[in-house]
């Protein structure tokens, strides 16, 4: 189980309070309008924010004094973050080695990660030479690869029309399922937010909700 318990986040003039669980497995839209604070909730999670107070844990682990590459979390942000100088196969291999030389059998894992998304024979392409959508499915790969727990998607496929979007969601519903990863995904659009997810986090007037179903 996911818990943040009494977290404040402050920046600058603005302030966010959440208190609530959130169970392992489940899927989970992250709603509220632009500027409420979506995104530093999940920025909080990862750990790229310190909280003003309360703490965060996981399975009764405390993750508050994590550093992010020591908390079972990865995310996935709305550029993606792909390399333009690398590779689809060195982008996604990265989320193994951190950028260490990779390993034959690292390798392996990520050209199998790409199959997994649908870009298998992809690995060789530069960023610059694939579509948006097969971008999206690359930069998924690479936080897939990494098998974290906790799974955070910060709008990354908000550039991309519907049905590559809902194509994206499916796929991620999909690993979720496979992996009982626990997924919290920001979102403007109830469309997606009904395709994806089983509960709802709404964030407004400076507070995050407790999870309600859908």
């Amino acid at each position: 189980m996911l818990v943040l318990d009494r977290i404040k986040l402050s920046l600058g003039s603005f302030s966010l309070t959440a208190d609530f669980n959130v169970n392992a497995g489940a899927r989970v839209a992250v709603m509220g309008p632009s500027g409420a604070g979506k995104s530093s909730l999940l920025l909080a999670m990862a750990g790229f924010i310190a909280p003003t107070s309360g703490r965060i844990l996981w399975s009764e682990q405390d993750l508050t004094p994590l550093d992010p590459s020591q908390r079972p979390v990865s995310m996935l942000f709305q550029d993606q973050n792909l390399f333009p100088h690398l590779t689809l196969l060195q982008n996604v291999v990265l989320g193994l080695t951190a950028g260490r030389r990779a390993t034959t059998a690292q390798l392996a894992q990520a050209e199998a990660a790409l199959a997994q998304v649908g870009l298998a024979g992809f690995g060789g392409r530069k960023p610059a030479q694939v579509s948006g959508g097969q971008m999206g499915r690359a930069a998924l790969a690479r936080v897939l690869l990494q098998a974290r727990p906790i799974l955070l998607l910060d709008e990354p496929f908000s550039a991309l029309d519907s049905d590559l979007r809902h194509q994206m969601l499916d796929l991620v519903v999909e690993v979720a399922v496979q992996t009982t990863a626990t997924v919290l995904m920001v979102t403007h659009d109830e469309r997606d937010a009904a395709r994806f997810a089983s509960h709802v986090i709404n964030v407004d007037h400076g507070v995050a909700q407790p999870p309600r179903s859908r």
